[in-house]
């Protein structure tokens, strides 16, 4: 699915247009963000791609959602 992420002064948050969904991000897997996973505040969870720890913001880019119920704790 394609999103959206760009820093915010509170916050990273994620815009998913297919939804028409502007939400915060509270949890990431990585302090890099790239290569993990992030929770948005509706309980949605995206796999980002590995990507460069100084990757400019904002970007636009294919994340595959996952369902959290399969996510291992």
């Amino acid at each position: 699915m394609k999103i959206t992420i760009r820093r915010t002064p509170k916050g990273l948050e994620a815009y998913v247009p297919k939804k028409d969904l502007e939400t915060r991000i509270i949890a990431q897997e990585l302090d890099s963000l790239w290569g993990g996973w992030i929770d948005l505040s509706n309980g949605w969870r995206f796999q980002l791609p590995a990507l460069p720890a100084d990757t400019r913001m904002p970007i636009t880019l294919d994340a595959p959602r996952i369902d959290t119920a399969e996510v291992a704790t």
